[in-house]
């Protein structure tokens, strides 16, 4: 809504400067005053409209509607003209959300976003229904049953898409190189997401791989390096950051303060003063001083990219990989008096060094682009590469980086990596045949893997 404009008339000038300067004041009071108050009979007026379609649609609509339901919906498509990543939650759907933040829920397993209208995968989880089934990231689905996904809400889809543990789903999915759509029907089940696995990679280098941020993520992790660290000196560890969707930011500040001594973590920025905040790195406890290689790719987002963009700028760790999501919004969660909720982007956040992601990402230190199986990828179809991929960028009504940026692309980038499915090892065994094969398969994790080895020789020197 613009603002109606107002003009100060241009006061006398008097012998006392400071009566001047007092006069000028308030006639700038006055214009503030009648400015806001223009705008908030704007307001008023917007306010009797939406009664009066309210009234309407009870009075005239060719079935009895529940009163509620629409009112939800109107305040679903305020939220929802916002940006993608605000939203209205019920008294369900937030319950849903305090569930899953401490680490379990029921469905079938994965990450979505909305691109185009059409609900896509950023990710499946590990071990879930979906990831045994093959969804990979970049896959659109275009049905849930026999319902199209075009414009269906995020919420309403991820409602359709969790149910009880052993009922079933059917979904129609496309993906590049496909003629036509598979249906896949997969089994509900619980979901616990244990967002942190490791195993060792060879004697004395540890590989991490953190899955989302959630109540517990600092705890394992901690857990999982010590004890590696009770059997054998680590020299390296590697932090697989790559399609973790993010989380908690609570959580990510405490997982890059684990590696850092001091300094700024992470800052956030927004339009009232209560969501500037800063958050540093404190010294005391277990400081892990070996060197670190993290891993990040395009399904890298959000609280993940705080912890990339800490342990980059403060020289602490190597990043590797292909540019990340670049979600750098932070998304605060308010509680209605009904049991509803609001998600609802409130600031932006930015790096150590000042800079936001938002709508950018984190460009790696070393770029080794994401490895894809392609269909007999020809010249006409190497244009459809870019519209694979699914950033923030891509979403509609995405908020501006805020400082003006363009948004950069890095060169010879492709879609998702088919990464290693890392289980609790740390028992300091040699892989396993498969795990090996994997590793071959992964051009990310075996790059990271030499120079992680690079970085012990050089002493822990990016």
């Amino acid at each position: 809504m613009k603002p109606r404009s107002f003009r100060l008339a241009k006061p006398r000038i008097f012998a006392v400067a400071g009566l001047g300067a007092g006069i000028a004041l308030l006639l700038l009071a006055w214009g503030q005053h009648d400015r806001i108050a223009a705008e908030t009979q704007d307001v008023y007026k917007d306010l009797e409209t939406f009664s009066n379609v309210l009234s309407i649609i009870q009075r005239s609509y060719v079935e009895e509607v529940d009163t509620r339901e629409v009112v939800d919906g109107a305040i679903k498509g305020m939220l929802g003209a916002l940006d993608p990543h605000s939203s209205f939650m019920t008294p369900d759907d937030f319950k849903e959300l305090q569930m899953e933040t401490k680490g379990r829920f029921t469905g079938i397993g994965i990450e979505i976003t909305m691109k185009d209208g059409i609900l896509t995968v950023v990710s499946p989880i590990e071990g879930t229904p979906a990831f045994k089934k093959g969804l990979k990231a970049g896959d659109r689905i275009m049905k849930i049953e026999k319902d199209f996904t075009k414009d269906m809400s995020l919420t309403e889809a991820v409602k359709r898409l969790r149910g009880p543990k052993g009922t079933e789903v059917t979904i129609s999915v496309h993906r590049e190189g496909w003629t036509e759509l598979k249906e896949i029907t997969i089994v509900r089940d619980e979901i616990p997401i244990h967002s942190v696995r490791s195993r060792n990679l060879e004697p004395g280098y540890l590989y991490v791989r953190v899955s989302n941020f959630q109540s517990e993520t600092t705890r394992d992790l901690r857990k999982a390096v010590d004890t590696y660290a009770e059997k054998e000196a680590v020299q390296g560890m590697i932090l697989d950051l790559r399609n973790n969707p993010g989380g908690l930011l609570d959580q990510a500040v405490k997982v890059s303060d684990l590696f850092l001594e001091d300094g700024l973590i992470v800052s956030t920025k927004g339009r009232i003063k209560d969501q500037n905040m800063t958050f540093k790195a404190h010294r005391g406890g277990d400081e892990y001083t070996f060197p670190m290689v993290v891993l990040v790719n395009e399904g890298t987002a959000s609280a993940s990219e705080i912890v990339a963009g800490a342990l980059r700028d403060h020289k602490r760790a190597l990043v590797l990989g292909a540019q990340t999501f670049g979600k750098g919004s932070v998304q605060t969660i308010i509680p209605m008096d009904d049991g509803s909720g609001l998600r609802l982007t409130t600031a932006r956040y930015y790096t150590p060094n000042g800079t936001s992601i938002q709508a950018k990402g984190v460009v790696p230190d070393i770029i080794v682009p994401s490895t894809i199986t392609y269909a007999k990828l020809d010249a006409d179809k190497e244009k459809q590469r870019e519209a694979w991929l699914v950033r923030e960028k891509d979403l509609r009504r995405h908020i501006a980086n805020g400082q003006g940026e363009e948004d950069e692309e890095s060169a010879g980038e492709e879609p998702a990596v088919e990464e290693p499915n890392g289980d609790n090892d740390n028992s300091g065994e040699d892989q396993d045949a498969e795990f090996r094969k994997q590793l071959e398969k992964d051009p990310q994790l075996n790059t990271a893997l030499l120079m992680l080895k690079g970085l012990h020789v050089l002493g822990n020197n990016p």
